[in-house]
């Protein structure tokens, strides 16, 4: 599923229009990237939480010249699924088998 079939889905179940349901969602993006950009973590109760996680600083390699390269200590968004949201999943009976990726296969 795309964010244009998840507007389109929201937007049927919740008689909203599309626009209004885009530029919320939309709004919400924003919201999230601003709120772990200022260092805080965003706890969604039920869905999960957006956490900021801290990278060690380690030596990678450049395969293509074969040199090692320093990788500094950085920070990286994490999403955390809540207990209720893991289990909606591993209950599902709807799940077959791990869906590919529509990119994977233009490659």
């Amino acid at each position: 599923m795309r964010k244009a079939d998840l507007i389109s889905k929201i937007s049927d179940k919740t008689g909203i229009p599309k626009v209004d349901v885009l530029v919320t969602l939309e709004t919400m993006f924003k919201e999230i990237k601003s709120t772990l950009s200022n260092g805080e973590n965003l706890y969604i109760r039920g869905f999960g939480s957006f956490i900021i996680k801290k990278r060690a600083a380690k030596i990678g390699r450049n395969i293509k010249k074969n040199v090692a390269v320093a990788i500094p200590e950085h920070f990286i968004p994490a999403f955390k699924p809540a207990k209720e949201f893991v289990h909606e999943i591993k209950t599902s009976s709807n799940i077959k088998e791990i869906p590919k990726l529509e990119d994977e296969n233009d490659g």
